[in-house]
């Protein structure tokens, strides 16, 4: 039994809180994406630069998410949820009353901050919130937060921001990070922890060669996907004609596709991870790439959206299976390793993503993203060669 396992059955009401944990922080995080021109006016800087609102957090999230296991290794980790959902509901705030762009961007520095945090502390507690036949499916529910912002979240974000402003879409989320935080102290049970984590523990666990696979593997098919999904709504307008008005409903059906993704490649890592990360790098590739190579009718491109939030859908939960097989005795650590990893291939991805549309175009944007998940695919079909 895992360090720190608790569990006598499985607790779906703490669960569900943790998954609408997980939702609050990725809507959170995502949130400038529908809005990034909006962002950009207001604030009297380059769609490009306003893209630092989504890379600048992700980069702190990934110092953060393995400093919170170390520093706060002896804290219940229901305070620490309780706790970093305080800081990001005032983040919220923040980000809604910001005057300049550079205060923006302090205030997301604080989510990023919550996101390292929350991120390296839930993906780990399905295995303590659910005896060992539920794990998969407690680990999907989990999961299901961060498909969900997608398919709620942003575009909720996103026609609160086109109706009233971003600010107010912000506003928002602050007051629903709040709800949240009621609902962590009010249902999570104590989750001591017995386990402390140092230094030298993580070291350890990166010379294992699953764990360092794992984490490839996340760099490519994240930084893959933020390096053209940062950029989607412009890229449905200059490929297939589609209007800004059909935003939202286009994110919406993106996040739809995405939660089912996430429950099927759940149910298919929880059996078989390779087979799941390899469809997945398939699927990435082919909507990514077939995205500005068919270009045309709408139908095509909301088809080719259609998949890419079904493979990205499953991303999360599937290369969290993978670190949990990979480290089944150190699972917080390499969870918060999975969410550094995971964190940097944002910031690297929509960085690289702003640099080069802002230096070229988002045709040569969207081409080179496609080289992530195929590089992914050739390495897990190399590994099974090898096998």
């Amino acid at each position: 039994m895992e360090p720190n396992r608790i569990v006598r059955g499985p607790r779906w009401s703490a669960i569900y809180v943790v998954s609408l944990t997980t939702f609050a922080v990725v809507t959170t995080e995502m949130l400038p994406v529908g809005s990034i021109k909006s962002i950009a006016d207001t604030l009297n800087t380059t769609v490009g630069t306003a893209g630092l609102v989504i890379s600048v957090p992700a980069i702190l999230a990934a110092f953060f998410a393995p400093f919170v296991v170390m520093v706060a290794s002896n804290i219940d980790r229901r305070y620490i949820l309780a706790g970093l959902l305080l800081v990001l509901a005032s983040a919220n705030i923040a980000s809604a009353m910001a005057q300049t762009f550079v205060w923006l961007l302090v205030a997301r520095a604080a989510v990023g901050f919550c996101m390292g945090g929350i991120w390296a502390v839930a993906g780990g507690l399905a295995p303590r919130l659910a005896p060992t036949q539920s794990v998969g499916l407690a680990t999907a529910i989990i999961f299901g937060g961060v498909a969900s912002a997608s398919v709620i979240g942003v575009p909720i974000g996103t026609i609160i921001g086109d109706a009233f402003g971003w600010r107010w879409a912000f506003g928002t989320m602050a007051l629903f990070s709040a709800i949240v935080f009621g609902l962590s102290l009010s249902v999570l049970p104590s989750l001591p922890v017995t386990q402390l984590f140092s230094h030298r523990q993580f070291i350890d666990e990166l010379k294992h060669p699953s764990v360092q696979f794992g984490l490839i593997l996340t760099l490519l098919l994240v930084a893959g996907h933020f390096m053209a999904f940062t950029f989607v709504t412009p890229a449905m307008q200059t490929f297939y004609g589609i209007s800004t008005e059909w935003n939202s409903p286009l994110l919406f059906i993106f996040g739809i596709a995405g939660i089912l993704g996430n429950f099927l490649f759940g149910n298919i890592a929880s059996k078989k991870v390779g087979t799941a990360v390899r469809a997945i790098a398939i699927g990435l590739l082919t909507a990514i790439l077939g995205f500005v190579v068919l270009g045309g009718a709408p139908a095509v491109g909301i088809s080719l959206l259609v998949l890419w939030g079904l493979a990205y859908g499953g991303v999360s939960v599937t290369l969290q299976s993978w670190m949990m097989k990979a480290a089944p005795s150190a699972i917080e650590i390499a969870t918060a390793l999975f969410v550094s990893v995971f964190n940097l291939a944002i910031a690297s991805g929509s960085f690289i993503g702003g640099q080069i549309v802002d230096g070229a175009n988002l045709r040569t944007t969207l081409f080179i993203s496609a080289i992530f998940p195929a590089v992914a695919l050739l390495l897990m079909q190399a590994r099974l060669w090898r096998s």
